[in-house]
């Protein structure tokens, strides 16, 4: 990469007089511009050198890559002369220049809150959605399979039970994450749950109807009459008692030293929570809480299909800023009120916006003949799309062309007003895709596999005539590239261990889009058990920053491999990590690259995740998973293979998609 022609380019794009200021990452470029709107977008989309852009928190972030991305800000300060920064004055320049919004510091909130546990939501949902099949009538005749088959009763308790679990003790999970994201101890945020679902309380589920009938019990406090309320199946509540929780921990440790502090901040944290919760935030969260999903469920109820259709027209715009994440906590409202609301709505609007997505996606695939580049990433996008997770469609395809993102837009609300016209709702969680029927009732089967239907055939269809005189030429350079192999089980190549132990989870989950999009490449994120970072590989420290927090690895093998620990946290400058190598030094797998300290991450408001991703992945046949999501991985295990373009006789070697 010619670092000078890079920066030449995209201050062109930018307009220097534009830039208030400038800062990097171990990844990107980070600027905070007059206006947006100036910013040539199609220029940088087809920047050969520029891997994507996005703009979020007050912050136009360009990505380049690690290593590269020294040089080019280098010689973009040289060209421009803009004001350098550190990341975390570029955030508070942002702030002072009005860019930062407050909803979507809510959403990121929400977001950190909620991803961790959507494992946890959808296993419980598709364990919902398969006990719908055991008793649902009219799946496979007038009867269901339960009453026809008697001797499976057991089995459908079981699976139903299950299913309840994570809905049921849902404060506990909320707990644990909130907590972490506000500073506090995951385990008193547990217990604080926990606080919050005893069996000695009226359960959540039927406190309206207990108060309504007179029968509610109360303590009496000094003369003030307490509601035994619980909060099962609220999630506004538990926020709230989270945030609280951390404040009066963070409040005591500060306060308190040595042996005090470890014995009595516990104790008087969870106490002072647990007396404001239930005289106050549980109570006044709650009527906010429920008066949130009624207002949602009114709204449906009101304009019908038209509410269906609007929403699902801008479902994928959402997306894009994030938006979406706070959803689920508003989904488990409605369904923890089923009774009352019918259903879950937006899932099904989900689905139609998604597979719309995923249509305009496999009709690029056509229309990119002789890119054997962007039909790969087309295919495998448009197939995740279709199974639910849209990021690597919108990021990596549509948003590059647009149209095909805007007529998935209009196909998406045609879709959502024919959910809207049958009335589909889904009874439980589950993958927003087209295997997504599992989670609607079978009496509503036959409108939303009317709709999916309409959404793709109207997405795909309206993006390939439009395509055909709009697509952009293809390099026919690119068409030399090797053809992606059908993948095998096993992959042979150049492992990447585990840097960091911890849980093995989903970097499409992780609430960084540069990452969860796959811009920077294949990877894996984990969550931190430990707090040591080690070369995954023998090879050679290409970036080592002073903040610490990120690592580039060239391997003996020719991986590039990226180490960032958590998001966003280059903004600490170093607070809270060690390191224990320079740049250009020769390392062993295994060897000890630096350390983080969890909490003072946490404190900072920052999530710990780990990244991993091999950045040259176009540079292999394939990036090969060599783990299972949800495992414990220590550093000793091989968690990716980069699977080099080598043939072996005739058989080229091949291995199945990271």
């Amino acid at each position: 990469m010619k670092y000078n022609e890079v920066a030449k380019r995209i201050a062109k794009t930018v307009d220097k007089d534009n830039i208030v200021a400038a800062a990097h990452c171990a990844t990107r470029l980070r600027l905070v511009v007059k206006d947006v709107n100036k910013i040539d977008q199609v220029a940088l989309d087809n920047d050969p050198d520029v891997k994507g852009t996005f703009n979020a928190n007050g912050q136009y972030q360009i990505i380049i890559g690690p290593g590269d991305v020294d040089g080019v800000y280098d010689e973009f300060v040289k060209i421009t002369g803009v004001k350098q920064a550190t990341p975390d004055d570029l955030k508070q320049i942002a702030a002072k220049s009005g860019k930062k919004n407050p909803l979507m510091d809510l959403i990121k909130v929400l977001s950190d809150i909620f991803v961790p546990l959507i494992p946890a939501l959808v296993a419980g949902g598709l364990l919902m959605a398969l006990n719908n099949i055991l008793t649902g009538a009219g799946m496979f005749g007038p009867k269901s399979l339960v009453q026809m088959f008697p001797q499976i009763t057991g089995l459908s308790e079981m699976v139903n039970l299950m299913a309840s679990a994570p809905f049921a003790f849902l404060p506990i999970l909320i707990g644990i994450t909130a907590t972490r994201r506000f500073g506090g101890s995951e385990i008193l945020g547990a217990a604080a749950g926990m606080m919050l679902v005893m069996p000695s309380l009226i359960n959540g589920y039927g406190v309206a109807e207990a108060v309504a009938s007179g029968k509610m019990p109360t303590w009496d406090l000094f003369g003030l009459s307490v509601a035994q309320a619980g909060y099962q199946g609220q999630v506004l509540p538990v926020i709230g008692v989270a945030f609280i929780l951390a404040t009066l921990e963070k409040f005591f440790h500060k306060h308190l030293k040595g042996a005090i502090d470890f014995t009595f901040t516990p104790m008087l944290a969870m106490l002072i929570t647990g007396f404001v919760t239930f005289i106050v935030v549980g109570p006044v969260l709650r009527i906010v809480s429920n008066g949130i999903t009624d207002g949602l469920t009114w709204l449906v109820t009101t304009f019908g299909f038209i509410g269906y259709g609007v929403f699902g027209s801008f479902y994928s715009a959402i997306v894009i800023t994030g938006l979406h994440q706070s959803f689920p906590a508003i989904e488990t409202q409605l369904l923890a009120n089923i009774s009352k609301t019918g259903g879950d709505f937006i899932f099904p609007i989900a689905t139609a916006a998604n597979v719309a997505q995923g249509a305009a996606t496999f009709a690029v695939y056509f229309l990119a003949k002789g890119n054997t580049k962007l039909r790969a990433l087309s295919s495998s996008a448009g197939a995740s799309a279709m199974l639910g997770i849209t990021e690597p469609a919108l990021f990596g395809v549509n948003l590059k062309y647009r149209f095909p993102f805007f007529i998935a837009l209009g196909a998406s609300g045609i879709a959502s007003l024919v959910m809207g016209l049958f009335k589909v709702m889904s009874s439980s969680l589950g993958p927003a895709g087209l295997i997504g029927f599992i989670a609607i009732p079978a009496n509503q089967w036959v409108g939303f596999f009317i709709a999916v239907i309409v959404s793709f055939s109207l997405s795909f269809v309206a993006t390939y005539v439009y395509g055909r005189s709009h697509m952009p030429a293809t390099d026919e350079t690119v068409a030399q590239e090797a053809e992606t192999t059908e993948p095998i089980t096993h992959a042979e190549g150049f492992g990447i261990a585990a840097p960091v132990v911890g849980q093995l989870v989903d970097i499409k989950t992780v609430g960084d889009a540069v990452f969860s999009s796959g811009m920077m490449g294949k990877g894996v994120a984990i969550e931190p058990t430990d707090n040591k970072i080690f070369a995954p590989a023998d090879g050679e420290i290409t970036v080592a920053y002073e903040s610490k927090h990120a690592y580039g690895i060239k391997t003996t093998d020719g991986v590039e491999v990226l180490i960032h620990v958590g998001i966003d946290t280059v903004n600490l400058a170093g607070q809270g990590f060690t390191s224990e190598i320079t740049q250009g030094q020769q390392v062993k797998k295994g060897q000890l690259l630096g350390a983080f300290d969890k909490q003072i991450i946490a404190d900072a408001g920052y999530p710990v995740t780990t990244m991993v991703i091999v950045t040259n992945t176009n540079d292999f046949k394939n990036v090969a998973l060599d783990a299972t999501f949800g495992d414990t991985v220590q550093t000793t295990d091989t968690v990716m293979t980069a699977v080099p373009e080598v043939e072996s006789g005739s058989e080229t070697i091949a291995s199945a998609n990271a």
